[in-house]
């Protein structure tokens, strides 16, 4: 397939603004950024790495970017999105899955995410039945399309595995994963659930490439099963959104818990709740996995968005600060780990490097108007998003209140396009 370039569209979340490019390969100075250990520093970026942190005014002059009054943060990764049905929810008629239509909203997705800090996302895409692999081959496009700005990968979910019907979905999914694609699927959903699991791992460990599987968790005696065939595969295996394990027995989801966790298999939660993937098993799955058990039995946690406004779910902003709030307000992690579940965590389970604050780690950053993480994940609204050394999206609010004695009086801050107040 050619490489498609579209033009990205120019606001797709109603309030991004795109800076000015900075070039790749040149120094950038992020001037006066507050990190999260309270220290206020210069941060200079060079060939996509961060060069030098220093106290704030301290490194050398050149193109700067003021974030006073900002946090400075590593950047999400979104481990578990749908870009080829995101945005479909008020679409009249059936959802047209032409290349270009799916291309269009992989692309508007991926850069809704990265608006919001994602400056990486795994791609969760539907293989088979009419589609066969177009829709994969769409979210490829998008993935070149998208390349500087983003990084985009794709997971192939064929519907069926085993039997003489999964032999036209194994087919596909060894082309897939010749394309490029990861290893995915939904046990669940198939006759034999442990045929399909071992077929699918056994795909995986003859291409060497990672294995990211829908279930909802719901079986301790199939996720046993699961977690002992996954045990040492490498690069590894991710299971998500296991809504079920919150179901269950407090014991059996301990026992299931510490399973995974040997088996070092990484839950993928979503606390906004299910992505559809598992809906015709029967009602929507809302819960999220049991995070603080999970985490308590050592297992690898990563949180992701899930649904973005499509026929699972007509909502859904694709915000990886708005999964760690609610991580974090519904009492299974403390603001800090929640936002790592998105961060850090979640670019362990994508296979990807650590992003530190640091001299020499990758320039993945994202800096939120606050200073702290418990404010951020309450108040996120500007955002401005680095990607490979340079900054890519930019996000301004500005909220401003009538005239009022009130507020004079007592000398409150206000945010405002004037004196300063966004990041130049």
């Amino acid at each position: 397939m050619p490489d498609s370039q579209p033009q990205p569209p120019a606001n797709p979340g109603g309030d991004a603004t795109p800076p000015a490019a900075v070039p790749g390969d040149g120094a950038l100075v992020l001037g006066g950024a507050r990190l999260a250990d309270g220290r206020v520093v210069d941060v200079r970026l060079s060939g996509g790495r961060i060069e030098a942190v220093g106290t704030a005014g301290s490194l050398a002059p050149g193109p700067r970017v003021d974030l006073s009054g900002y946090l400075l943060l590593p950047a999400p990764a979104e481990p578990h999105a749908h870009g080829a049905t995101a945005l479909t929810a008020e679409a009249d008629g059936p959802v047209s899955y032409a290349t270009e239509d799916v291309q269009r909203r992989a692309t508007e997705a991926a850069l809704l995410q990265l608006g919001h800090g994602a400056t990486a996302l795994r791609c969760h895409v539907r293989i088979g039945d009419v589609q066969g692999l177009r829709s994969l081959e769409a979210v490829l496009q998008a993935r070149r399309a998208l390349r500087g700005l983003t990084d985009l990968t794709a997971v192939a979910v064929p519907r069926l595995l085993t039997g003489a019907a999964g032999a036209e979905g194994l087919a596909l999914l060894r082309d897939a994963v010749k394309m490029g694609a990861a290893v995915g699927g939904c046990p669940d959903l198939d006759p034999d659930p442990t045929g399909f699991a071992e077929t699918a791992l056994d795909l995986a460990a003859a291409y060497g490439c990672p294995v990211d599987l829908h279930t909802d968790g719901s079986d301790p005696a199939r996720l046993a099963r699961l977690a002992a065939m996954a045990g040492g595969l490498r690069p590894g295996v991710t299971l998500g959104p296991c809504g079920g394990l919150a179901r269950l027995p407090r014991d059996l989801a301990v026992r299931a818990a510490g399973q995974l966790s040997a088996a070092g298999v990484t839950v993928v939660c979503l606390p906004q709740g299910d992505c559809g993937t598992l809906e015709q098993r029967g009602a929507r799955v809302s819960r999220c996995a049991p995070v603080r058990l999970l985490r308590a039995a050592g297992v690898r946690v990563a949180a992701g968005s899930g649904a973005l406004r499509d026929a699972a779910n007509p909502v859904g902003r694709g915000d990886p600060l708005e999964a760690a709030f609610l991580l974090a307000s519904h009492g299974e992690l403390r603001p800090e780990e929640a936002y790592e579940a998105v961060s850090g965590w979640a670019r362990a389970a994508m296979g990807l490097p650590r992003v530190r604050v640091e001299a020499g780690f990758p320039a993945e950053l994202l800096a939120v108007r606050g200073e702290r993480v418990e404010g951020v994940l309450s108040m996120a609204y500007s955002r401005l998003v680095v990607h490979q050394g340079r900054v890519v999206a930019r996000t301004s609010a500005v909220r401003e209140y009538c005239d009022g004695s009130a507020a004079a009086a007592l000398d409150l801050p206000r945010q405002s396009s004037r004196g300063g107040s966004e990041p130049s």
